[in-house]
């Protein structure tokens, strides 16, 4: 099943990435395993912007999470952490989208600056989250695959449907010819043994 763990965004100084904001959805692991899973996480996604080159997308396999990384040329940059099944193509959609969210709604002067996440007002993350936890229901793109997919099964049915009926209808016109010379021969035969029982 697809998962989705965290969804960052970094701001890239010169030195160090500095963490803006962050949101976690770690029900997956035990209660006690949670604080240490999200340092991990934590540490990877800053290690990740830190070696990401700016204006880059990348996505890097780490054991069984999928981390997904846009520096945008800004040096604004968001990670957002999945399993390895998540799309790739809705993982760097939703990354730009929340980095746009987050231009609009936190002003650039405020990225260099602040050291504290609690600082910066973006609510958005956690919703936007647990919206992208089912890429069909978040992404229109991959719901349009999805109703293709479907519609092409149906269709090879039906052509497979039609395609044996053809086949039946095959069988049916040879017998009807069999048929119809089997008849003509028998017209013959009968016409013949008529013909000699003619009493006029």
């Amino acid at each position: 099943m697809v998962k989705l763990y965290a969804l960052s965004v970094f701001y890239k100084a010169p030195t160090e990435a500095r963490l803006l904001k962050s949101a976690y959805d770690l029900q997956s692991f035990s209660f006690f395993q949670r604080g240490s899973v999200q340092e991990f996480i934590s540490f990877a996604s800053k290690t990740l912007v830190e070696r990401t080159q700016a204006a880059t997308r990348q996505s890097v396999k780490q054991d069984v999470y999928m981390c997904h990384v846009y520096v945008r040329a800004d040096n604004l940059a968001a990670v957002l952490i999945a399993d390895h099944e998540y799309p790739q193509r809705v993982g760097h959609t939703l990354l730009t989208k929340v980095l746009d969210d987050f231009t609009a709604k936190v002003g650039s002067e405020l990225w260099p600056v602040t050291t504290n996440e609690a600082a910066i007002q973006f609510g958005t993350l956690p919703a936007t989250l647990s919206k992208y936890q089912d890429p069909r229901e978040a992404d229109a793109l991959t719901r349009m695959q999805e109703d293709l997919d479907e519609t092409k099964i149906i269709l090879r049915n039906t052509i497979d449907a039609v395609l044996d009926r053809g086949e039946k209808l095959d069988d049916l016109v040879y017998k009807s010819e069999s048929l119809s010379i089997q008849s003509k021969a028998f017209y013959k035969t009968a016409k013949k043994t008529n013909s000699c029982c003619n009493f006029a």
